[in-house]
């Protein structure tokens, strides 16, 4: 009878079904299955290798390294140099940033073999705990900083960035192209706009550059 039906309790708990369908589901899959053979092993391959000097933070190194190599894989991995770091790998952060020949680049995007008797230059070799550059005296001064994983991207960026402020090369919001740039706070944060800060410290970042550049930022 259903009435009656509907007063029965079974001797299964719902713990238990789910055991014994979990049990089940695994021996039905044993059945029939191939015996387990070891793969092959893999093929050797012969990776290409060169050599490059670089002179990083005034020392000449001499890498042997895989041609596939990024500039910041090498100063990270080969040169044990922490500082640039390794953010989105795509050129977007601005963590890696490093002065190149006296020009900031994104170290995640170009290959070490690419540079050979280049001066690379880290925020390691911008200053000492001892002898700190004046941008890093001066983020410490104003707070540019919270974790502190995009400061040595940030400070490298800012020095180079003066740097092509001095040489007159305008930006994208320079007003005369002919003429040598103004500074400006739009200026400084146009030309650190390729240098992300998680932590949301644009405003003092902005003021400890302000402060090296001079006085006269409007």
């Amino acid at each position: 009878m259903v009435g009656q039906d509907r007063g029965c309790h079974l001797p299964m708990t719902r713990r238990d079904l789910l055991l014994a369908s979990a049990s089940s589901t695994v021996a039905a899959a044993g059945v029939g299955a191939a015996p387990s053979t070891s793969a092959p092993a893999a093929r050797a391959v012969n990776v290409p290798t060169a050599q490059v000097t670089l002179v990083v933070n005034g020392q000449t190194h001499t890498l042997a390294l895989d041609t596939r190599t990024t500039l910041l894989d090498a100063l990270r991995e080969l040169l044990q140099l922490t500082g640039p770091k390794k953010g989105c790998d795509h050129g977007q952060c601005g963590a890696c940033t490093v002065i190149l020949d006296g020009r900031r680049i994104n170290s995640c995007l170009t290959l070490a073999v690419m540079h050979p008797g280049a001066k690379v230059t880290t925020i390691e070799g911008l200053g000492t705990p001892a002898h700190l550059h004046p941008l890093q005296d001066a983020f410490i001064k104003h707070d540019g900083y919270q974790c502190g994983y995009c400061t040595p991207g940030q400070i490298c960026s800012a020095v180079g960035m003066l740097d092509e402020l001095a040489q007159g090369i305008p930006s994208h919001v320079s007003a005369d192209l002919a003429g040598k740039p103004l500074l400006s706070i739009d200026e400084l944060r146009e030309r650190m706009s390729g240098n992300i800060c998680r932590c949301g410290a644009y405003s003092n970042i902005v003021e400890a550059i302000a402060e090296v550049a001079g006085g006269g930022v409007a």
